[in-house]
């Protein structure tokens, strides 16, 4: 038996009045169905990002004999294509004319066009010559490079956990450095460029395939001009290696482009705290990769650096999913005492002026202060709106 259109109605739903609800029987959709299938959406598409940023380092080997600098050239191209095609079938450009109104944001897009251009660059030749696991690195300490960009340049203030962090990060840095016998200039470098192309990224304000496609048009003409040169020099690969191995240096937007929507997707489900947990998994796989698939060494004093940099890791992880349940807490308890307030003047009695008003009303304001500030840190997790193009 259907029901009528009413009963469809709420079958679909899933609200009403408790009456409504029992009639449409136990196969009803709740609220919280639908927010429990969201979030596992968004774990599925963060995951899949994520995964998929892991394991880029098995592409970048396969578009040899091509140079670094003419794979980052072909990537920027290709990038803007893909991007392009995407916004065009979702009729995205208002944002165009805005921007163009705005110096100072045109001039945030193209330091951020500039820093990623150097993060992409490095990434594709540390990959190519056998620093896989340093590139790694770069994205394990991006969070303890951004939240140090919020102390000396946003003057954010940190919590005493967050202080050990970067303390131990530091300690880290300084040991791996003798266990290379050098600073990780690979990683420091990544680390550093990724951290001030998320920070130009927040001041510009735009979503993650609006701010690519703005990036991508930035880098576009310089990496045509250079193929073009390249071609004409009689280097360029594109042309003298086959078919195959064009379409794969084309494929470049697509790699570039379908992660970024999947994150996308992501963003839009799950709280900050959830998609900043998630982005240790892309240094996680190509750290694997680097150890199991490219062979490469991991003498003892290179484990206890990166010991002592997941120990830091840990306990950013450990103080944020801390405040996240102190948060909730003091939001639920303010909640209820406002519902009881409510259910005090609403049953006709009025309580005493300056009492309970004044001390649910503080509440309210402290738990609702704190919400924003569950998560990694506002700097650990440089942009909440799709866009962080994690893992190279």
């Amino acid at each position: 038996m259907t029901g009528g259109p009413h009963q469809r109605y709420l079958r679909t739903l899933g609200t009403g009045p408790p009456w409504a609800r029992h009639a449409v029987g136990e196969g009803a959709v709740t609220p919280q169905d639908q927010q429990d299938r969201a979030d596992r959406a968004g774990l599925l598409y963060g995951f899949a990002a994520y995964a998929f940023w892991g394991l880029v380092p098995l592409f970048w080997p396969l578009l040899e004999p091509a140079g670094a600098v003419e794979i980052l050239a072909h990537r920027m191209v290709w990038s803007l294509a893909a991007v392009g095609l995407v916004l065009l079938a979702l009729r995205r450009w208002s944002w165009i004319r805005p921007l163009l109104r705005e110096p100072r944001r045109l001039g945030m897009i193209a330091l951020a066009a500039t820093v990623i251009s150097i993060n992409w660059g490095l990434y594709i030749w540390g990959v190519n010559s056998g620093h896989v696991v340093e590139a790694a690195l770069g994205y394990f300490i991006n969070p303890l490079v951004s939240i140090a960009f919020g102390v000396l340049l946003l003057r954010e203030r940190l919590r005493p956990a967050q202080w050990a962090a970067v303390g131990v990060g530091a300690v880290a840095v300084a040991v791996l450095a003798v266990g290379y016998g050098k600073l990780p200039w690979i990683a420091l470098t990544l680390a550093f460029s990724f951290a001030t192309y998320s920070l130009a990224k927040k001041r510009v304000g735009l979503d993650g395939l609006e701010s690519l496609a703005a990036e991508t048009a930035v880098q576009f003409l310089p990496a045509l001009g250079f193929l073009i040169w390249l071609g004409a020099r009689g280097d360029s690969t594109f042309a003298s290696e086959g078919a195959g191995h064009a379409a794969l240096l084309a494929s470049c937007g697509f790699v570039t482009a379908l992660p970024l929507i999947c994150f996308g997707a992501s963003a839009v489900r799950l709280p900050l705290s959830t998609i900043g947990m998630l982005q240790y998994v892309a240094p996680t796989f190509q750290f694997a990769l680097g150890i199991t698939v490219f062979h490469e060494t991991m003498p003892p004093e290179r484990w206890a650096g990166f010991s002592l940099v997941w120990l830091a890791l840990a306990l950013l992880t450990w103080d944020a999913l801390r405040t996240a349940r102190r948060a909730r807490r003091e939001l639920a308890d303010a909640t209820a005492r406002a519902a009881a307030l409510s259910a005090t003047v609403e049953g006709g009695v009025v309580p005493e002026a300056g009492l309970v008003p004044e001390t649910v009303i503080s509440d309210v304001a402290t738990a609702d202060a704190a919400v924003p500030d569950v998560a990694v840190p506002d700097a650990a997790v440089p942009d909440a709106r799709p866009g962080s193009i994690s893992g190279g």
